[in-house]
């Protein structure tokens, strides 16, 4: 276990030292339009997503590396995560995420199980926009396709879905974002679904020079992208440009189910602009 988190932690410090020179070098910032919706806007590593996203017509890649350790169904897991988010309008968003490799030791002297991992598509609708005088709203949909391997006991084989209520405001520099998410969640070899809760409180802050911090709250009752219980986050995260961000963070598990910890590194890319005027 040592070995994997020395190992992140040195591809995460060579990666922000390129990152670093090539800022130096491009000077990483574009022009943007003040009032006008960022050109990316990160939903990496928080179980609570914004209530807002990217200005319309941009499609965004993040991608990371999540490992949690020694938690009630397992001793480890390992997993990169990678979504697909593309605002069709400036309240419209299709999402696609999907788990490139998940990777668990069921117990600590177990063989390590690898296959690709499960695929969730939805989207998300914003009811209102955020004025000074109140939160935006949205809604969202997600539906998780079992292609992640049950023979290996890295998927359960059967469909979730889940509905989340998304409220955002921002105070001064400070960003504040609640969820609340219903889940129904395919039971593992037998028919039927169990419902479950899921629910978040984020609180992002800018620090300056392209670097920002985040904090969050949050839990589920089952497991969705991150194992089920109660956690506590803390991240650090730093805008190379208009179109890129870095960011990693440390979890910790507040109740008994959850990991006691888990590491997530990772990046938000603007990769297309396909309503950009020429």
């Amino acid at each position: 276990m040592r070995k994997t988190i020395l190992t992140t932690w040195l591809r995460l410090t060579a990666l922000t030292f390129l990152l670093l020179a090539l800022r130096a070098q491009s000077h990483g910032a574009e022009p943007g339009h003040e009032g006008e919706p960022p050109l990316i806007k990160t939903s990496r590593v928080t179980i609570t997503n914004p209530a807002e996203f990217q200005k319309a017509g941009m499609l965004q890649l993040e991608y990371g590396y999540d490992a949690y350790y020694r938690a009630e169904d397992f001793w480890m897991e390992q997993a990169g995560p990678l979504t697909l988010r593309f605002a069709a309008t400036d309240r419209l968003l299709l999402a696609a995420d999907i788990v490139t490799f998940i990777s668990e030791r069921h117990h600590e002297h177990d063989p390590l199980e690898t296959s690709f991992g499960d695929t969730r598509l939805g989207f998300q609708v914003v009811a209102l926009k955020q004025t000074p005088d109140r939160p935006a709203l949205s809604f969202a949909y997600y539906v998780k396709f079992p292609t992640g391997s049950e023979e290996k006991e890295l998927s359960t084989g059967r469909v979730d879905h889940r509905f989340v209520a998304l409220l955002g405001k921002k105070f001064g520099q400070t960003s504040i974002d609640l969820n609340a998410a219903l889940l129904t969640v395919g039971r593992a070899h037998e028919s039927g679904w169990t419902t479950g809760g899921q629910a978040g409180l984020a609180i992002s802050h800018p620090l300056g020079n392209g670097f920002g911090v985040v904090a969050e709250l949050a839990g589920q009752t089952h497991k969705d992208l991150q194992p089920k219980g109660l956690y506590a986050l803390g991240l650090v995260n730093y805008h190379v440009s208009h179109r890129l961000s870095v960011d990693a963070g440390v979890r910790f598990g507040l109740t008994d189910e959850a990991p006691p910890v888990g590491i997530v590194v990772g990046m938000t890319v603007g990769l297309f602009d396909f309503y950009q005027k020429h």
